[in-house]
């Protein structure tokens, strides 16, 4: 068995199994669950279509590096999102979503003979935790700060770590808190690559959802706006399953520094990851659509602004930037808190702290960053069931909390 496999943490839904078991739930209540982020809203019809009528192409072998419609389509949204100039045939490649991209950008990009390190946001997303540690680098976590719309304190990671630091990953909108990076973190972030030579991977999968009136702000798109037009050492992972509702379809697609998009397409190559061809054409007419877009949009706005009042009357909690979560303060333990709520009203939801890690030491041998677990007396709610359940739910927790009170 390969030993690194020791290292993985449990992932946090498997936590959250556990902490429910023994525990029946009170039968007065159906289930609702806001632990998981899944889209739940429908798939659009013509996706469907362009899916179910592509049949004929299983009966080839796809190309890794996608056929040339889905490039082109991947080239024109980059234009129309961001303004980006962006070639099809060297600086993007598709993807089977961006949870696979990113732990196999890591296996890619990683040399485990110098001792590296990958820096990643705390909280954040499991998979870069697990995919810095099977590539044979050590973790080190950057806590956010509340106290600035829990953006990411760069500055808390010693410049012997970034000395050691061969990726970073960035996530913005951030997973679970909803911050967006803007354009004076991104200079510093470049100016840090610059100088110590590590890759910024750029998870952007909630960039299309989004509560303010101007978009948020994507890494390749700061970088043009910064003069990095060759967007050096920068790559950033795009999916349609929030943009779409699609999760199941596995699409995505990745773009930035050529040299390292021409080594991830030799890694995927060999690791057989090409795009079905039917998945493909259904893709194509994803990106090419924006109409379903907006309407996906409006629907989480409408959501977010019935019940993120509402639940702000018992927990501490405000509207995100973006994403599809409410990251709000509870009183007490997290673990207790939604132990509690499941077992009093069947509601789901998942303790901060299970998206977090402890670190007080600096030390990267022992997976650390500075200060204590950020996600402590926290929890994630994710808005994904239509509004009338989510307000179910949040009437739920209002009462579960003046109860508990």
């Amino acid at each position: 068995m390969n030993p690194l496999l020791s290292r993985l943490q449990p992932y946090p839904f498997e936590r959250l199994r556990q902490l429910f078991v023994g525990i029946t739930p009170n039968a007065d209540y159906r289930p609702i669950s806001l632990g998981i982020g899944e889209p739940k809203h429908p798939t659009p019809e013509f996706i469907k279509h362009a899916l179910t009528s592509s049949l004929d192409g299983l009966a080839q072998y796809p190309g890794t590096a996608g056929e040339p419609k889905l490039r082109d389509a991947f080239r024109k949204w980059q234009m129309t999102r961001y303004g980006l100039v962006v070639d099809t045939n060297t600086q993007m490649l598709p993807v089977n979503g961006s949870r696979e991209a990113l732990f196999a950008f890591a296996q890619t990009v990683i040399d485990p003979s110098q001792n590296p390190v990958v820096v990643c946001p705390n909280p954040f997303y499991q998979i870069y935790e697990g995919a810095a540690l099977l590539a044979g680098a050590q973790p080190y976590f950057a806590p956010v700060d509340p106290k600035r719309n829990f953006a990411v304190d760069w500055d808390s990671v010693p410049l012997d770590i970034w000395a050691r630091t061969q990726l970073i990953y960035v996530c913005s909108p951030g997973n679970p808190t909803g911050a967006v990076m803007p354009l004076e973190e991104w200079k510093k972030l470049f100016a840090l690559s610059d100088r110590f030579g590590f890759v910024i991977a750029s998870d952007e999968c909630y960039s299309e959802i989004y509560f303010r009136d101007e978009p948020p702000l994507g890494g390749m798109q700061a970088a043009s706006k910064l003069g990095r037009s060759d967007f050096r050492r920068l790559v950033s992972f795009t999916s349609l399953s929030k943009r779409s509702n699609v999760p199941g379809l596995r699409s995505g697609f990745v773009a930035g520094d050529s040299a390292y998009i021409k080594q991830f397409l030799l890694y995927r190559t060999y690791h057989g990851s090409a795009m079905s061809p039917v998945v493909q054409r259904a893709s194509a007419a994803a990106w090419e659509d924006e109409k379903h877009v907006v309407e996906n949009r409006d629907m989480y706005r409408r959501k977010f602004a019935e019940v993120t009042p509402m639940l702000a009357t018992v927990l501490d909690v405000q509207l995100p930037d973006a994403g599809f979560y409410l990251w709000a303060g509870v009183k007490g333990s997290d673990v207790d808190f939604a132990r509690e709520l499941y077992a009093q009203y069947n509601v789901t939801v998942l303790p901060g702290s299970y998206l977090a890690r402890d670190g007080s030491s600096g030390n990267p041998e022992s997976s650390k960053g500075a200060g204590a677990n950020p996600g402590a007396g926290r929890i994630r709610m994710a808005l994904v069931a239509e509004t009338a359940e989510c307000l179910e739910a949040a009437q739920r927790i209002v009462q579960f909390v003046k109860n508990r009170s």
